[in-house]
């Protein structure tokens, strides 16, 4: 968006989600270890088992549902994961006024949007920040990495846009 500072974009070599699926076994590992730290309260909102997998093996905790309006959730999570659409929200907006209410302060959003439509991730981006929510980074994830030296074609099959609470408070400039 005009007047934001670009976000880093990063290339995770795992191979793509199987049909109907919010991703692999490969990217539930990745997001867990990368985004949370063993004490904390993962919401697994993602189609299939492979976050859940990754949660389990590496003893975090897990909650299935976000806070629903003017209410709280057992505890605040520091991550939480969904495919897109979300299929457990009416709209954009309302599903990410519920993740950031679930949010405890610097926690993250993991949204993960099949790399078909160019103009989807900057939807999303526009609804979260309309709630609160930052644009921290923006994962590409492709079936093979790239090579240093090498012009290679990247078989991008998953955007995972990283949103973040913030911990300022809203209102506040910077969300």
């Amino acid at each position: 968006m005009p007047g934001d500072p670009p976000v880093p974009i990063t290339v995770w070599p795992v191979p793509a989600p199987q049909a109907g699926e919010t991703m692999s076994n490969a990217m539930g590992v990745r997001l867990v270890h990368n985004l949370s730290h063993p004490s904390n309260l993962i919401i697994d909102l993602a189609v299939g088992p492979q976050l859940a997998r990754a949660i389990i093996s590496t003893q975090r905790r897990a909650h299935l549902t976000l806070a629903g309006p003017g209410q709280r959730g057992p505890e605040p999570a520091t991550l939480i994961v969904s495919g897109w659409p979300p299929y457990h929200a009416a709209a954009p907006e309302e599903f990410f006024t519920r993740c950031r209410t679930s949010l405890l302060p610097g926690g993250c959003v993991a949204v993960l949007l099949p790399h078909d439509d160019l103009a989807l991730p900057v939807d999303v981006v526009v609804a979260a920040k309309r709630t609160g929510l930052m644009y921290l980074q923006h994962i590409v994830a492709a079936d093979r990495p790239p090579r240093r030296g090498l012009r290679t074609h990247l078989d991008i099959h998953t955007d995972v846009l990283i949103l973040t609470r913030g911990t300022t408070q809203r209102g506040d400039s910077h969300g």
